[in-house]
C-alpha cells in the first residue's frame, strides 16, 4: 500500500484517461473521456490534451484516439519481461506440434490479458479468435483462462471479485449469471483444466491449464483455441489435455 505523501494523484488521473481507451471505444472527446475515467470534463480535456502534446494521442481538435507511441510500453514489457520471453519457445513447439493456436495469459482485474502467443503456419484446420493478439484483454467471466485463474484466488478475493458483479452478454452462450459462474470456477478448480465454448466469440472454444511456480502459486494460464471436434471430451482427454499438462509441468522450474 502506497503512502498518501507518495501518492501522485495527478499522474493517476492521467492513467486513468490514457486506459479509458479499448476495443470498445477507440476515439473520445473530453465529455466521454470524464465519464470513462471519472473526472470532469474539464481535467479531462486537460490530460487529453498533454497527452497529445507529448505524442501519445491523435486529435482532429474534438475527438482524441491513441497513437502508435503506446506501443513503446508493450514493446519495452515483451523484451525485457522475463514471463513471455520463458514460454514462448514452448508455445511454438506446441503450435508447431498441433497445427493448433496457443497463449499464455494473466490476469489483471476484470480482465486477462495475453503475454504471450504463438499460431501454427503449417497445415491443418486453426482457428482464430478476433483480436488475439499480444497484448489483448479479453473479459475474465467469458474465457477458460479467466475462469482458471479466478479459481486460483483465495476465497475471499474471489468473493470480493464477484460481489455485485455484472457479467456482460457477449454471445448467446455467455455465462452471465454469477452464482452460476462461481459454480464454474470451482469446478475450473476441481478439475484443474477449464474449458469455454462459444462464450467470448462465436465459433471459438478454447482449454486451458494453469501455469505454477515450484511454490505452487499460479503465475498464468496456458491455453488452446480449437475446433469442437478437438475439444470433445475423449478427444481432448487423449490429444490436447495432456499436451498442454505436460508443458505445465516443464515449465514449472522456470517459472
Amino acid at each position: 500500500m502506497i503512502a498518501k505523501a507518495d501518492f501522485i494523484e495527478g499522474m493517476a488521473k492521467g492513467m486513468a484517461v490514457l486506459e479509458s481507451f479499448d476495443t470498445e471505444r477507440q476515439r473520445l472527446n473530453a465529455t466521454l473521456a470524464a465519464q470513462r475515467a471519472g473526472l470532469t470534463r474539464a481535467a479531462a480535456r486537460r490530460h487529453l490534451l498533454t497527452l497529445a502534446h507529448l505524442g501519445y494521442l491523435e486529435t482532429d481538435g474534438s475527438y482524441f484516439w491513441l497513437s502508435a507511441k503506446v506501443l513503446r510500453f508493450s514493446g519495452s514489457y515483451l523484451a525485457s519481461a522475463r514471463l513471455p520471453r520463458l514460454l514462448q519457445p514452448t508455445l511454438n513447439r506446441l503450435a508447431a506440434q498441433t497445427q493448433e493456436s496457443f497463449s499464455a495469459v494473466v490476469l489483471d482485474g476484470d480482465d486477462v490479458v495475453i503475454v504471450a502467443r504463438s499460431v501454427s503456419m503449417g497445415g491443418g484446420t486453426r482457428v482464430l479468435a478476433y483480436g488475439l493478439h499480444l497484448g489483448a484483454r479479453l473479459p475474465a467471466h467469458a474465457t477458460s483462462t479467466g475462469r482458471l485463474l479466478l479459481s486460483a484466488l483465495p476465497k475471499p478475493a474471489l468473493s470480493a471479485w464477484l460481489k455485485g458483479r455484472t457479467l456482460p452478454r457477449l454471445t448467446a452462450q455467455t455465462t452471465t449469471d454469477v452464482k452460476k459462474l462461481r459454480t464454474l470456477i470451482e469446478q475450473a478448480a476441481t478439475d484443474d483444466y477449464c474449458v469455454a465454448s462459444e462464450e467470448h466469440e462465436l465459433g471459438v472454444h478454447a482449454l486451458a491449464v494453469p501455469l505454477r511456480n515450484m511454490q505452487g502459486k499460479t503465475v498464468a494460464a496456458l491455453n488452446v483455441v480449437a475446433s469442437p471436434a478437438r475439444l470433445q471430451p475423449e478427444v481432448m482427454q487423449r490429444d490436447l489435455l495432456p499436451l498442454l499438462l505436460d508443458a505445465a509441468r516443464e515449465l514449472r522450474p522456470l517459472l
